[in-house]
């Protein structure tokens, strides 16, 4: 007997791949955005979760540019990545991660200084940051990090990507007390909500259809 559904998504998620250009074309988009939010949180001095935003709180350390202290902060998730996602999933995620790194510490040659009120810095750095991890995800990628760890587990147990990942990035968050002002930590906190809200929300299976 052979059994039927009618659900769109489902069939559709049969049929549909994106093509090459498509994947090309995604992969930018992620990247640019994420680059950019990342550039418009570190203008305020505000941090945001995961690997980026521990990136730069060390930053602000002095101890190395953001771009290479996240690009050394990714590479034991990689190998993670290639145990568990696969090769192609790890090889994306590894040019994604170059690219942000690049693009962060270029930003502000390329647009000039930025002084952005805080508090909107933080909603628009963690939409646009939001809005290039979620591009990555649905194009078979990822900035590595908290991101590879929660992948896996909504892939393994059903764990929704966003929620995991804002309990991680708030833990995160909340190491910067021993830099950053109580100010500072608390609306990094809430940045850290919008931007795994976006992918709590808009990322989970059955949600989009198309394959990488």
């Amino acid at each position: 007997m052979t059994l039927r559904t009618r659900d769109p998504a489902v069939v559709t998620a049969r049929t549909t791949r994106h093509s090459p250009l498509e994947n090309v074309l995604g992969l930018v988009t992620g990247t640019s955005l994420a680059a950019l939010g990342v550039f418009v949180l570190s203008s305020s001095g505000l941090v945001t979760g995961g690997t980026a935003g521990l990136s730069l709180l060390l930053s602000y350390t002095g101890i190395a540019p953001f771009g290479v202290v996240f690009g050394l902060l990714n590479l034991p998730f990689f190998a993670v990545a290639w145990l568990r996602r696969g090769p192609r999933f790890t090889l994306l995620s590894v040019a994604s991660v170059a690219a942000v790194s690049f693009l962060a510490d270029r930003e502000r040659e390329l647009l000039g200084a930025l002084v952005p009120e805080p508090l909107y810095a933080m909603v628009l750095g963690n939409l646009l940051a939001g809005a290039g991890i979620l591009v990555l995800f649905r194009h078979g990628a990822s900035l590595g990090g908290f991101n590879i760890v929660a992948l896996t587990a909504q892939d393994r147990w059903g764990v929704p990507a966003g929620y995991l990942l804002l309990v991680l990035d708030v833990a995160v968050i909340l190491c910067s007390l021993a830099v950053s002002s109580g100010t500072t930590v608390l609306m990094s906190a809430f940045g850290a909500i919008v931007l795994n809200l976006i992918l709590a929300v808009n990322h989970r299976p059955g949600r989009y259809a198309a394959l990488p």
